[in-house]
């Protein structure tokens, strides 16, 4: 269970939900998709987003970019960019690469 919720750690969250596990306002998730490529929650009908384990992680790792660590905008582009952080894992991208990535996103939390 992950935020006091009665959701699984996997299970998809709506944007009210994340709102709340996050304490970061609705409209500045909504705001954030549109500066940051990377957030894309699944959308469903009436345009209701869905967001997944990783899209969490993600707007948590954004939080500490902007919040915490007092980047600008530009700036956590900038580092999630040079972090590779929503580029695709295909079946040929080294393991190596990918274990690389995880360990720094989460040394970064």
């Amino acid at each position: 269970m992950a935020d006091g919720s009665s959701k699984t750690s996997e299970a998809f969250r709506t944007i009210g939900e994340l709102s709340r596990d996050t304490g970061i306002a609705q409209h500045i998730l909504r705001y954030w998709e549109t500066r940051f490529p990377q957030l894309r929650p699944i959308t469903r009908a009436g345009n209701r987003r869905y967001y997944r384990p990783e899209d969490i992680a993600l707007v948590r790792r954004i939080d500490s970019l902007l919040n915490q660590r007092g980047f600008t905008i530009k700036g956590a582009q900038q580092t999630l960019a040079d972090e590779g952080v929503g580029r695709t894992v295909t079946a040929s991208t080294p393991l190596v690469a990918i274990r690389d990535q995880l360990a720094r996103a989460l040394a970064e939390d």
